[in-house]
């Protein structure tokens, strides 16, 4: 119950109080081990394509352990000491792992970037959530890509650490978000990491199979209480959730874009080279800067109903 409640409270944290910039992070500190084990791991193997991919496989095993076998260590302890010690300690590394409230601050400061500055400045602010290149995007680019970033990331930010932090803890949390973190800093398809990036980008693919999907069907699920079309949101969930090279993105994704009648992904540049995805979702109307706001609903009850759903299943866990 202890581990539940931690939870709950960490939930209720981030949504009352978000990532304060000046607020020491796990996550920075994830990041920070991440590009140091980079430094020396590039020093220490060739720079072929089986140096790298090896090297690549150390990352993950040293980062991924190390994060989560120090979290589970220090929790364990605080724990011991004292239950309540052991309580607010699991509440603070919960609440890190989440970023509900975050990704609202951050999505919302595009909406008035738009609204307020011009596409010119909110060009600068979605360059900051979204790895694209921005600096070509019109209006609807700037729209698009931003709600983008609300679907995948209410799964990457807000579900998969709540499934995990509901099977094995603050711990479970832990590993999911240094997996996560390595693939957002080293999974890339570029030329510097191709091969070094591999092994956390499908890692990272294998722990978001089911929390991305189970995205997906929540957010269909909860759209008619955001506001927003249900039918088209099962619609378009079940038809396009695949279209994306990965396994997992479309699926919040094509759930987004069916519940607000708008489509979403398309051709993109990153790094300088265009990919033309294929296009998710029906071009029911022009996308518009208040879809934003919308897809922020979204991910509002997306995040209740997924925080349900893992008190639900510890709770079946401590009943069995």
């Amino acid at each position: 119950m202890w581990h539940l409640a931690a939870l709950a409270c960490g939930f209720v944290l981030d949504a009352l109080l978000g990532d304060p910039y000046n607020m020491p992070h796990i996550i920075r500190l994830i990041g920070s081990l991440i590009a140091t084990c980079e430094r020396v791991l590039r020093r220490m193997v060739p720079a072929t394509q089986a140096g790298e991919r090896a090297a690549g496989v150390v990352l993950v095993l040293v980062v991924a352990g190390t994060s989560t076998a120090t979290a589970a260590a220090l929790l364990r302890a605080a724990y011991r000491a004292n239950p309540w010690l052991g309580f607010a300690a699991e509440t603070f590394v919960c609440y890190q792992m989440l970023a509900a409230k975050q990704l609202r601050i951050e999505a919302l400061r595009v909406y008035d970037a738009l609204r307020c500055e011009g596409v010119h400045a909110a060009r600068k602010t979605v360059s900051m959530i979204v790895g694209r290149d921005t600096q070509d995007l019109d209006e609807a680019g700037v729209v698009r890509a931003a709600v983008e970033t609300v679907a995948e990331n209410a799964s990457d930010g807000v579900v998969a650490p709540l499934l995990f932090m509901a099977l094995a803890g603050g711990a479970g949390g832990v590993l999911y978000k240094a997996v996560n973190t390595m693939d957002s800093m080293v999974g890339y398809k570029n030329e510097r990491y191709r091969y070094f990036g591999t092994a956390a980008a499908r890692l990272d693919d294998l722990l978001n199979f089911i929390p991305a999907r189970l995205t997906g069907v929540l957010m269909c699920l909860v759209a008619p209480l955001a506001g927003l079309d249900g039918k088209g949101a099962w619609r378009v969930f079940v038809r396009d959730r695949l279209k994306h090279a990965s396994p997992n993105s479309a699926h919040p994704e094509a759930a987004c874009a069916g519940a607000l009648g708008v489509h979403l992904a398309g051709p993109a540049s990153y790094f300088g080279v265009v990919h033309n995805k294929p296009t998710i979702g029906d071009d029911l109307r022009p996308i518009e800067p208040e879809d934003i706001v919308r897809a922020c609903r979204l991910l509002f009850a997306t995040s209740l109903a997924a925080l349900a759903l893992c008190v639900a299943l510890r709770v079946c866990a401590l009943v069995g």
